[in-house]
């Protein structure tokens, strides 16, 4: 085998990485069920997709892996809509809880106000900012 550095890999090439990790989980900790979802702001006219939220629902968490409102589109709510129907989607799948990460100079305040806490940074992380981790853990459920 050979190591070939690749700056923008084929979804081909993230599959086959992603499957021996896969298959590693599942015999440690069965039951991942990983399943991707996304909500997307489209143009009613063209159908084009013009920003919006991707998610992995895995264990029993989702993880918001992209959020997304163009410039021309903010502040009208978009952001937290789409927040709100994962967070739904979540509730439904019976999830424990949510999580993503942002940079200081993106939007944590904007997380904040949506009840998710911190729970980890990395500093200097572009330099002179900070990635911040933050989680919303949903109230069990009651019978």
């Amino acid at each position: 085998m050979e190591i070939v550095f690749k700056p923008d890999p084929a979804q081909e090439d993230v599959d086959a990485v992603l499957a021996p990790l896969a298959e590693a989980s599942e015999k440690s900790r069965p039951g991942a069920n990983v399943r991707r979802i996304s909500f997307l702001l489209k143009d009613p006219h063209t159908g084009a997709a013009a920003g919006g939220l991707i998610g992995n629902a895995i264990y029993e968490w989702l993880f918001i892996n992209l959020l997304a409102v163009p410039e021309s589109l903010r502040g009208q709510g978009y952001g937290a809509e789409l927040m709100a129907r994962a967070e739904s989607w979540a509730r439904e799948q019976n999830l424990t809880g949510m999580w993503l990460d942002t940079f200081a100079f993106q939007a944590p305040e904007f997380y904040a106000k949506l009840g998710f806490t911190p729970f980890g940074t990395i500093n200097d992380h572009p330099a002179g900012s900070r990635r911040i981790f933050f989680q919303k853990r949903f109230a069990p459920h009651t019978a």
